[in-house]
């Protein structure tokens, strides 16, 4: 496997050593096209790659807070999602997406299996195993993903919810979080905007085949597009993840 430069690296890890029991995970941290995936260009307009399909707008910035807030490691992509997406299982259909809400992605269109397979031992790959070395040296670890969504897909009605929770069949956490933050008077989506029952996903790899207690939280990206917004929902987020986690016994 060719070496991978600094500069192409899949991951940043933040506060490494710190004690907490918190692991923060952001999948689509960053909107970055490896020097070597099609010359680091997916040949999308410049537009494109500063919107929701190419990173999570302002996730990174809050999970950086909250390593802060909750004195735990966090680990953040260093690859845009439309070059390969973490949050899916290996073998998922949408890894490599060709089109994403309206935008054709030509340097994935025209991307071989030997492409995809680069895509996953060099970005994919080494990310979870990130995530996974973490999540073993943390004492009884707890799973937070962090994620944003947009306002309004294109041609789909605008997303009423500030903040969402989701899960799987795991609801330990995830239940009592939605009625703390529904108490704190936020509009919250109960598995909105989307499910997070998927098989093979970032969650699923790293928190229910291990057992872990776990959420994954989306919030709305134009609440965090700026640090003032990554911040404020950070200091909100962090008392409320402490409280909840302390009021479950896990």
């Amino acid at each position: 496997m060719m070496t991978v430069k600094m500069a192409d690296r899949a991951f940043q890890i933040v506060g490494e050593d710190k004690a907490g029991r918190w692991v923060l995970t952001c999948d689509h941290a960053s909107n970055r096209v490896p020097s070597w995936v099609n010359g680091g260009d997916l040949a999308l307009p410049a537009e494109d790659m500063q919107r929701h399909i190419a990173f999570d707008i302002g996730a990174a910035g809050v999970t950086r807070h909250l390593s802060e807030l909750l004195n735990s490691p966090a680990i953040l992509s260093d690859f845009s999602r439309i070059v390969i997406d973490p949050n899916r299982g290996h073998d998922d259909p949408t890894l490599m997406r060709k089109i994403y809400d309206g935008s054709i992605i030509p340097a994935n269109r025209d991307a071989t299996a030997q492409d995809l397979q680069r895509r996953k031992d060099e970005l994919y790959f080494p990310y979870h195993a990130a995530i996974a070395d973490t999540a073993t040296k943390v004492e009884n670890p707890v799973i937070c993903a962090i994620h944003s969504f947009t306002p309004q897909l294109q041609n789909q009605p605008k997303r009423p919810w500030e903040i969402g929770i989701l899960y799987a069949e795991d609801t330990r956490l995830a239940a009592p979080l939605m009625d703390a933050c529904r108490d704190s008077g936020w509009c919250v989506g109960d598995n909105r905007p989307y499910n997070g029952d998927l098989p093979g996903d970032a969650i699923d790899q790293h928190a229910l085949q291990h057992g872990r207690p776990n959420v994954l939280i989306e919030l709305r990206n134009d609440l965090i597009a700026e640090d003032a917004g990554q911040r404020l929902w950070a200091e909100r987020l962090a008392p409320i993840l402490t409280e909840t986690l302390a009021a479950t016994g896990l």
